[in-house]
C-alpha cells in the first residue's frame, strides 16, 4: 500500500534513505561474490572447455552481454513495481545462470557454458542498478555519497570471491563437481541469501516513495535540476568508456598471468586486488564528485586510467606490474563511473531517469561485451601490452569530449 506523503517528512526519508543504504550495501555484498568468483574463474573455464585461449574472453563478453541485455528491462521493472521486484529479478537470473554454468563445464558444452555467463550478467545488471536505488531518495549534496557507499559494499564479496578459489576447489572435489566449478558453492549460497534479503527487507521501495513525492509535488526532498542532455550523454560516455577499457584488460588478465606461469592461487589474488580498487575507495571518490564536480572526478579516473594502461605495458612480464597496473585500472573504473553515475542522475528529471539510467547500463554493457571479445584477438595478436596500448584510445576519446559535460 503507498505510503501517506504526508507522513513523509524530511527526517522521515531520511531515517528510509539510510535504511535503503544499509540494505543494498548488504545484498551487494552478497552479490559481489557470484560477482567476483566468475572474474576470476570465467576465462579459465571459457579457455578449458573450449580448448582455445582465443575464446577465454567470450566469458566476461557472456556477463556483461547479459548484463547489457537485462538493463532495460531490469529498469522498466523498476520504474513499474519498483526496485525491490527489479532487483529480486536480476538476482534469481544470476541464480540459474551459476546452475547451467556447473551443467555446461560438466558436458564440456561450450555454447551452454556462454548460456550461463550471460545468464549470470542478470546479477552484475542488478548490482549496477542498486547504484541507482541508492540515489531514489538522496538530495544532489549527498547523491554521490550515497551511490558511493553501495559501490563500496561490493568490495567485500568480490574481493572474497576469489579467494574463495582454494575452498572452493576442495568443496567441489568432495560434492563431485566439475573441475574449477567447486568455488560456485558459496555463490549459489550468497545468490539465495540476496533473493531473501531484497524480498524481506527492501521496504518502503525507494522508488516506489520517490514517484509518489514527485506526482503529490512534495518539497520534503529536492527537486531535480533542469533537464539536461548533454550533460547525460557525456555521462553515458564517460561510464561506458571506462567500463569498456576496465573490462578487456581485466578479462585478458589471468590469462596472460597462467601463460607466465602464475598459480590459480596468484591469479585470484591479483584479480581481488583489482577488484579491491574497483570498490574500495569509492567513498572517498563519491565525496569528491559532491566537492569538486563530477566532470572533475571523472576526468581524475581517466588520468589513473593512463598510468594503469602504460603500466600494464611496460610491466608485461612482472607479475607484480601487472598486479599494480589492475588496482590502477580499478581506481580508475571507480572514479569515472561514480561520479559519471552521479552526473547522470541529477542532470535528468525525475520521470525520465529509470529509463535513462537503464540505457546507460545497456551502453556501459555492451562497451564491455565488445572490448572482451576483442581482448581475446587483441591478445593473440600483439600481446598484453599492446592490448594495454589500444585502450588508451578510449581513455583519449572520453578526455577529448568531456566539455560536452562541463556545466
Amino acid at each position: 500500500m503507498p505510503l501517506d506523503v504526508e507522513t513523509l517528512t524530511p527526517e522521515r526519508i531520511r531515517g528510509i534513505q539510510r535504511r535503503m543504504v544499509w540494505v543494498l550495501s548488504i545484498g551487494q555484498v552478497l552479490g559481489g561474490i557470484a560477482t567476483g568468483v566468475t572474474i576470476s574463474l570465467g576465462a579459465l573455464l571459457a579457455a578449458h572447455v573450449s580448448g582455445d585461449d582465443a575464446l577465454s574472453g567470450l566469458a566476461t563478453a557472456g556477463i556483461t552481454l547479459g548484463a547489457a541485455l537485462i538493463a532495460v528491462p531490469l529498469a522498466a521493472t523498476a520504474r513499474r513495481a519498483g526496485r525491490r521486484v527489479s532487483l529480486t529479478t536480476g538476482m534469481i537470473v544470476a541464480l540459474l545462470g551459476i546452475l547451467v554454468v556447473v551443467a555446461a563445464t560438466a558436458s564440456g558444452t561450450f555454447v551452454l557454458l556462454i548460456a550461463g555467463f550471460v545468464l549470470i550478467g542478470a546479477g552484475q545488471a542488478a548490482n549496477l542498478q542498486s547504484r541507482f536505488a541508492a540515489t531514489d531518495l538522496a538530495t544532489n549534496a549527498t547523491r554521490a555519497r550515497d551511490l558511493s557507499l553501495v559501490v563500496w559494499a561490493t568490495t567485500v564479496g568480490s574481493v572474497l570471491g576469489p579467494n574463495l578459489t582454494g575452498p572452493g576447489e576442495a568443496i567441489g572435489r568432495a560434492l563431485g563437481m566439475p573441475e574449477l566449478t567447486g568455488p560456485y558453492v558459496f555463490s549459489i549460497a550468497a545468490q539465495l541469501a540476496a533473493v531473501a534479503l531484497y524480498l524481506g527487507f527492501l521496504r518502503p521501495d525507494p522508488l516506489v516513495i520517490a514517484a509518489q513525492l514527485l506526482r503529490s509535488g512534495s518539497t520534503a526532498t529536492r527537486a531535480a535540476p533542469v533537464d539536461r542532455p548533454a550533460a547525460a550523454r557525456y555521462a553515458i560516455l564517460a561510464v561506458a568508456g571506462a567500463h569498456g577499457v576496465m573490462v578487456a584488460v581485466m578479462a585478458m588478465t589471468p590469462v596472460h598471468l597462467e601463460h607466465h606461469g602464475a598459480s590459480l592461487g596468484i591469479i585470484g589474488f591479483t584479480i581481488s586486488l583489482h577488484i579491491a580498487g574497483m570498490y574500495a575507495l569509492s567513498p572517498v571518490f563519491g565525496m569528491l564528485a559532491d566537492r569538486v564536480g563530477r566532470v572533475a572526478t571523472v576526468l581524475l579516473g581517466q588520468g589513473i586510467l593512463v598510468v594503469s594502461l602504460v603500466l600494464a605495458a611496460v610491466g608485461q612480464d612482472s607479475t607484480l606490474l601487472v598486479t599494480a597496473a589492475l588496482v590502477l585500472l580499478g581506481l580508475g573504473w571507480s572514479a569515472s563511473t561514480v561520479a559519471g553515475a552521479a552526473l547522470l542522475t541529477e542532470a535528468t528529471e525525475p520521470a525520465h531517469r529509470t529509463r535513462r539510467q537503464g540505457r546507460s547500463d545497456l551502453i556501459m554493457n555492451l562497451v564491455g561485451a565488445t572490448g572482451a571479445i576483442g581482448a581475446g584477438g587483441v591478445l593473440s595478436w600483439i600481446g598484453y601490452g599492446g592490448l594495454a596500448l589500444v585502450a588508451l584510445v578510449v581513455v583519449a576519446v572520453v578526455c577529448l569530449l568531456s566539455p560536452l559535460g562541463r556545466r
